[in-house]
């Protein structure tokens, strides 16, 4: 969804990702070998982020908070979602709006981060360096557990903009019951694999949300 407000995904051509390898930034590996390459890696983000606005799509489903219950599992680790009003949001990989110990208590605290930039000399209570709150690969995902029982009890269970490559994210689509309604939108869609009763919406979110009202009938 961030893709269509402007901000790279770590699979664009020409983005910011494009410029490094992944495991020269988004690593524990990287973190031990190179902390300041990879904090200002984030930095980048982070500023990108901040000056980028939530598009029509993060706003049409802050407006379905006044119809139904919306809990918002995301990838993402921008907070589009926040800034554009919704209120139940679970972050998988992290939110980059935020930093977190590099010691041995990292899910002890969570430090909001002022403005863009993280410095060598931000540390947390313990001493130790703050690192980005941000799921590295090859790191657990903590959230994971606290989004199964989300995905089981939704009446309606939609995924947006999504590859399904990244895992166990992916694998988070199976939890859907079989009474539930389950929609996958992505311009790509015709090249996934996902079980046969889903509805399938080949665009890209904004362009998605007039299909999307004619399912809810709003």
């Amino acid at each position: 969804m961030s893709a269509e407000s402007g901000i790279s995904t770590f699979r664009d051509s020409g983005g910011l990702w494009e410029k490094y390898e992944i495991s020269e930034v988004a690593t524990p590996e990287a973190w031990r070998r190179n902390p300041d390459l990879v904090t200002d890696f984030y930095n980048q983000r982070r500023k990108q982020i901040i000056d980028t606005s939530p598009n029509n799509a993060h706003h049409f489903i802050s407006e379905l908070d006044n119809l139904f219950d919306v809990t918002i599992i995301t990838q993402n680790i921008d907070d589009l979602h926040e800034r554009a009003g919704s209120k139940n949001i679970l972050h998988l990989h992290g939110n980059i709006r935020l930093a977190k110990s590099s010691g041995p208590n990292q899910e002890k605290k969570l430090y909001p981060i002022d403005g863009w930039e993280l410095t060598k000399n931000d540390l947390c209570e313990d001493g130790y360096r703050l690192r980005p709150h941000v799921v590295w690969f090859g790191e657990a995902v903590p959230a994971l557990d606290e989004a199964i029982p989300l995905i089981e009890s939704a009446d309606v269970f939609v995924v947006i903009g999504t590859s399904l490559q990244v895992y166990p994210a992916a694998g988070l689509i199976h939890y859907a019951t079989k009474t539930a309604t389950k929609i996958l939108i992505d311009p790509n869609i015709g090249s996934f694999s996902i079980p046969s009763d889903f509805i399938k919406i080949a665009k890209n979110s904004t362009a998605s949300i007039q299909d999307l009202k004619e399912l809810f009938k709003i």
